[in-house]
């Protein structure tokens, strides 16, 4: 499969309010030709399409707030990109919603927004813009999922299940683009300092860290080696020496042990 030039891309990013999103607009300014930033905050997607330009005076920078738990907002935001003759060429499938807790006593609204953000949403934005991407011959998807798809996680079932689901998905469609021009990669990082694990947990007093310092990664490495990988056109990053190797041993983990740990991590 060939690799993909960001030079010059169309570019839009889910999520890109805050985190890694944020981080791929600001690293994708001065080497994308325009942005299409959305999210649900409009004050923060508007002060960050005022930042840009201040990097690179030559990119063009639309916002769109979008509830991206809602599949008729999905739709139109699609529609509009086609009314306004906005060609997508790179999409970034980053946003994403997490709850930490027992599935038992999770709130059935945070379950059904996680399944919609990190499931449906993705798949329908997938589904609408890569058709234009297969007949231009050009295209790339960046599909954040996380390290946690790689296992059960006791306390995050529902999170560590959508993102299982976002690793395989982009595989598959990625052995269904071979030889279209089209690049697939899935971004797994482990803990990264961003507002996700805040929000992810259901009060304060339950917030607890997210793991070791080291076994974290800035935002700024996790989209440096995201873009990296991606161009190379790799199927799969990630980010971190650490986080790469106890992957590696997770993959090589018979799954009675890891069902084992995982018990014993729900009643730590």
């Amino acid at each position: 499969m060939s690799k993909f030039d960001l030079e010059g891309s169309n570019a839009l990013i889910t999520g890109a309010s805050a985190g890694i999103g944020r981080e791929f607009a600001r690293q994708l300014a001065g080497r994308a030709r325009s942005l299409v930033l959305v999210a649900r905050r409009r004050e923060r997607l508007e002060e960050l399409r005022d930042e840009l330009p201040k990097r690179d005076p030559n990119l063009s920078v639309y916002i769109r707030v979008t509830d991206l738990s809602d599949q008729s907002a999905v739709i139109d935001l699609c529609d509009w990109l086609e009314r306004e003759k906005i060609t997508i060429d790179l999409l970034i499938n980053n946003a994403g919603l997490g709850d930490l807790g027992s599935f038992a006593t999770s709130e059935l609204q945070r379950v059904k927004e996680m399944l919609a953000v990190n499931v449906t949403a993705l798949t329908l934005l997938t589904r609408l813009l890569l058709p234009g991407m297969i007949a231009r011959k050009r295209g790339a998807i960046l599909n954040v999922s996380s390290s946690a798809s790689f296992l059960p996680i006791a306390g995050f079932a529902v999170y560590a299940a959508t993102k299982a689901y976002v690793t395989s998905f982009s595989e598959a469609i990625r052995a269904e683009l071979h030889d279209t021009g089209i690049t697939v990669t899935s971004l797994c990082p482990g803990p990264v300092h961003t507002e996700f694990t805040k929000v992810a947990h259901r009060n304060a007093a339950s917030r607890k860290k997210s793991g070791p310092e080291f076994t974290h990664v800035s935002v700024e490495t996790v989209v440096q080696e995201a873009l990296e990988a991606l161009e190379r056109n790799k199927p799969l990053v990630i980010p971190g020496f650490v986080m790469k190797l106890a992957m590696l041993l997770v993959r090589l983990t018979p799954m009675p042990i890891l069902r084992l740990a995982s018990r014993l991590s729900a009643k730590v």
